[in-house]
């Protein structure tokens, strides 16, 4: 019989749900995978349907070619091994068709040929003859070495060793398939004399393009479906492991809170960047996962008209991480206590964040808050956070990029810890207001609130209390902004303030 005085035995600890960490890290990587090959496979199939011309080649720029001596010859084109009966020489024929054109400049018949390297070099030993070293397209230069010597002892067209050749009077046009060896194109005059002048061009043909670039584009494609099935999923799973406040009405969505965790290193945020490499991994994949999430719940809300509470909770859990994150590392230098590895929420971490699940979402707001709505706050942001600082006009004009007023704050401040050994506390409040304008429009802009975020600089390390839940009179709570604790250990609601949407 069990004593019913004795203590209820402890309730078995849930570990880690390993399985749903590497389907989102797999359907990450996926989804990385994914993004290169359909770009590449989207370029091939531009390029096959746009780029090419009536024969279906990539053709160049026309370009003057003149020389005194009897010939003009391109460097070496190495494409494999040397040609001869004993090579075992692989077929590129089916990769790729060259087209070289001429058109002379004066009244000559002219001569282009290909042809082996050493036949070329042989048949030219002591003649005249001008290599081009160097070939710029636009705009169309070359640049010649030339070689002393006299007229060939037969004209061009009479040698058997070419692998493809045209002569005549008028444009030429040569084609040929590649093949295994190493190679030189000769342009001359057909009777072999000197003064050689044309206007040329070259163009290549690849049959397999528009094939290669829509199986890339199939490859993108599945790849990518496997990977946000995975991802979603395995995002879905870890969010029931972070678990969120429902929103009250009248208090703010977003609660971003931070505490001055003094006493501070004086040098040790000189190497956060190198303690930061784990989790800067982790967060590549989960602000991936983040993005995919959002548009998945996109379509949800449009639908429906609710986030779905495993995705939303995921996400908070990965906004959680990022501000843990930055707070100790360079968007705040708060604390020297390294940031924990979950999504779920730290109390006893000195920075916390949580967004309130919303009951109901606009379905018509969802389709122009994150980008028409939030433009104004984008603008904002890119002064807070780094981007466009200067631009210029002019032949030449342009903008310049830097960091923002985050970065340079908190510079300010850890060269201050650096030397007096003390974070300056009206920096700490600055630093921490613009984080949490940063947040609230990632929340916003992430459709997890229809609530618009407010143009004001809340500073201070705790949320403002909102003035109902304070209410009336000299007794009235406020909050420490120097030292970012507030009445209560900072938990009050708030009222936003700001213009509400949807």
């Amino acid at each position: 019989m069990t004593d019913p005085t004795s203590p209820a035995p402890p309730l078995p600890r849930s570990g880690p749900p390993v399985a749903r960490i590497i389907m989102t890290v797999l359907g990450a990587l996926l989804v990385l995978a994914a993004l290169p090959l359909g770009a590449l496979g989207g370029v091939l199939t531009w390029a096959h349907a746009t780029q090419r011309d009536s024969d279906g080649f990539f053709t160049s720029d026309t370009g003057r070619i003149e020389t005194l001596t009897h010939a003009v010859i391109s460097e070496e084109i190495d494409l494999g091994s040397r040609p001869g009966p004993s090579d075992r020489r692989f077929d590129l024929g089916d990769l790729a068709t060259v087209r070289l054109t001429a058109d002379p400049l004066t009244d000559e018949e002219v001569f282009i040929g290909i042809g082996a390297e050493d036949d070329v070099e042989r048949y030219l030993d002591d003649v005249s003859h001008a290599e081009i070293t160097d070939l710029d397209v636009d705009p169309f230069r070359a640049t010649y070495r030339t070689f002393g010597g006299d007229a060939p002892d037969e004209p061009p067209g009479e040698e058997t060793f070419w692998a493809a050749q045209a002569e005549g009077d008028g444009t030429q046009t040569l084609e040929w398939d590649l093949e295994s060896g190493d190679w030189a194109v000769v342009i001359m005059n057909a009777d072999g004399s000197e003064g050689v002048g044309v206007e040329a061009t070259a163009g290549v043909k690849f049959d397999w393009l528009l094939g290669l670039g829509i199986g890339l584009l199939v490859a993108a494609a599945v790849l990518g479906i496997i990977g946000v099935v995975l991802l979603v999923v395995g995002a879905a799973g870890l969010g029931t492991h972070a678990p969120v406040s429902d929103h009250v009405p009248g208090t703010t969505p977003v609660r971003l809170e931070a505490r001055l965790d003094e006493p501070l290193s004086r040098w040790l945020w000189l190497v956060k960047w190198v303690l930061l490499i784990p989790h800067v991994l982790v967060l590549i994949v989960l602000w991936l996962a983040f993005f995919v999430v959002t548009v998945v719940a996109f379509f949800a809300i449009l639908f429906t008209g609710r986030y779905p509470r495993s995705l939303f909770d995921f996400n908070v859990g990965v906004m959680r991480w990022g501000w843990r994150v930055g707070y100790y590392s360079y968007s705040a230098l708060g604390t020297d206590r390294y940031p924990p590895f979950t999504l779920g929420p730290a109390p006893d971490y000195p920075a916390t964040l949580e967004v309130a699940y919303p009951a109901q979402l606009s379905r018509g707001l969802v389709l122009v808050k994150w980008w028409l709505l939030a433009i104004p706050h984008y603008v904002v942001l890119g002064i807070i956070g780094g981007g466009l600082v200067g631009s210029w006009q002019g032949d030449e004009g342009g903008s310049v990029g830097g960091p923002g007023l985050i970065a340079w704050l908190v510079l300010v401040a850890a060269v201050v810890l650096l030397f007096v050994g003390r974070y300056p506390r009206g920096i700490f409040a600055f630093v921490v207001g613009l984080n949490r304008w940063v947040y609230r429009v990632i929340a916003y802009a992430a459709l997890m609130t229809d609530e618009y975020p407010p143009f004001r600089l809340d500073q201070g390390g705790a949320e403002p209390v909102p003035e109902a839940a304070a209410g009336p009179g000299p007794d009235r709570p406020t909050t420490d902004v120097s030292a970012g604790v507030g009445p209560g250990g900072g938990d009050e609601p708030r009222d936003d303030g700001g213009a509400t949407s949807g």
